[in-house]
């Protein structure tokens, strides 16, 4: 192989092994509180779809955090958020349509997980468009066995989770609830601010936090595989 086709060759393998897409969808969410960079998870392919739709949409943009509850989560998405009235109720806006559920027993509500809330259909299919980010609070092996027997009926949560709650905390009453969809990589400080505003009886921010969602471009993603050892 002659030296001028040996480089071109190595141009064009460079060339597609940087085109090859990564391996994570990461997206920003900003308000005036900061941002954080959230991971979505491969392993719910509907839900990382529809956000990532809804996302490039700019669906997103403008909509609140509309209920917040200190040492458990900040849920925002509520498409009827935007331009609402101070002291307005919120948390029934939606799209025509649901996202089916997608339990994974890998995937549970540890601190700074995004899931998606929905309402209390049998199929415990996801709304098309509220999630909540989970700020939660540590728990103890006590307060899970109880869980087990009453709001989980029976579901075990591994050893390897509790040592994650006990430690790091979360929200284990919400497991094979609702499904977990993605995780704060970055900025997790922004969820606890949000969670520490004042509200009204109703969960609602006093002052409203509105949110701006974009996704990260590939180059981006790509860069935070890397750096989170998730590129191989």
């Amino acid at each position: 192989m002659t030296r001028k086709l040996l480089l071109l060759t190595l141009l064009i393998t460079g060339s597609v092994a940087y085109a090859k897409p990564p391996r994570n969808q990461y997206v920003r969410i900003s308000t005036g509180y900061g941002q954080v960079i959230i991971r979505l998870y491969n392993e719910t392919p509907k839900h990382r779809d529809n956000f990532v739709k809804l996302a490039k949409e700019g669906f997103y943009n403008g909509t609140l955090f509309h209920r917040v509850i200190q040492n458990f989560m900040i849920q925002g998405g509520d498409p009827d958020s935007k331009n609402a009235k101070p002291g307005a109720e919120l948390g029934e806006g939606d799209l025509k349509y649901k996202v089916p559920a997608e339990f994974r027993d890998s995937l549970f509500h540890k601190r700074g997980v995004l899931a998606a809330a929905r309402d209390n259909n049998p199929e415990k299919a996801s709304s098309a468009t509220q999630f909540y980010i989970v700020e939660g609070k540590r728990v103890t092996d006590a307060r899970i066995d109880s869980l087990e027997t009453t709001r989980l009926k029976g579901y075990h949560i591994p050893e390897w989770q509790r040592a994650w709650y006990r430690s790091v905390g979360g929200t284990p009453q919400l497991d094979h609830g609702y499904t977990v969809y993605g995780e704060v990589v970055s900025g997790i400080d922004m969820v606890d601010r949000i969670a520490a505003v004042k509200t009204d009886k109703r969960d609602r921010p006093v002052q409203d936090v509105p949110m701006k969602v974009e996704l990260l471009s590939k180059r981006q993603c790509r860069q935070l595989d890397k750096l989170l050892n998730l590129d191989k």
